[in-house]
């Protein structure tokens, strides 16, 4: 059974323009999804929909077998979602404060909140930074933050929008680290990117995107020889007929 159904899903923004064309897709538990497009293609309009961000026009979003619409403090629960500017997600003082904002958003008793801000601190290497402004961190800490930030309202699905944008080679390499541990420790992930060469070899399932329509979907290896025509840099590794390599060996 799928977690995430998606059921000819439209959206028409206020000015009359068309965000999404009758997508349908479905998504299990434990996927990692790579949704790739090029810039105005509907990527990020599409997640925004997994937890009610934005509603849809028609159609329908369904977190195992429960509307999005219906419920949307559990649809946030559920979907947790990284953006691109991670500044847009700070909102604490400290580190520590800035994670501990959505546990105590969820009224848990304290002991529950420290004991959560503890726990994703390490998990995003941030343990040692608990009293430093947020403003002083570098980006990669900063996108690290907005996860851990994420992770403390404790989500089954993980989406970041392109979450390597801005970073430098070490920080994203830092972030691809962190999302493969996540996946690894039972969280399903959605990237949103057009960048495939940093995540590829690790998704397992690739969706093409253009004009607010899913175009391809399947199998990234069956895909990459198309990616192009559709705004998307093919990886160099599949390019050049040397397979998907990981970006970290």
């Amino acid at each position: 059974m799928s977690f995430i159904q998606i059921n000819n899903l439209t959206h028409i923004f206020p000015d009359g323009s068309t965000g999404l064309k009758e997508i349908n897709i479905s998504i299990k538990a434990g996927d990692f999804l790579v949704i790739a497009g090029a810039n105005g293609s509907g990527k990020t309009t599409l997640c925004r929909h997994l937890n009610g961000l934005l509603r849809p026009t028609s159609g329908s979003v369904l977190l195992d077998g429960i509307s999005v619409s219906k419920d949307l403090l559990r649809a946030r629960q559920i979907v947790g979602m990284v953006f691109q500017n991670a500044d847009t997600q700070i909102v604490g003082e400290s580190v520590y404060s800035d994670i501990a904002f959505g546990p105590e958003n969820l009224g848990l008793n304290r002991r529950e909140i420290d004991a959560r801000v503890e726990r994703v601190m390490e998990i995003v290497g941030l343990q040692d930074l608990g009293h430093q402004k947020p403003h002083l961190l570098s980006g990669g800490e900063k996108r690290r933050l907005a996860i851990a930030g994420v992770l403390a309202m404790n989500p089954e699905i993980l989406v970041f929008d392109e979450p390597f944008s801005n970073l430098d080679y070490s920080g994203g390499q830092q972030l691809l680290n962190q999302i493969i541990h996540l996946h690894k420790s039972g969280h399903s992930i959605i990237i949103v990117t057009h960048e495939l060469e940093k995540v590829i070899n690790y998704a397992d399932h690739l969706i093409l995107m253009q004009n607010g329509r899913i175009v391809r979907a399947g199998v990234p290896e069956t895909l990459m020889g198309e990616v192009e025509a559709f705004g998307v840099r093919e990886p160099c590794t599949s390019k050049y007929g040397l397979g998907l390599q990981s970006w970290l060996s």
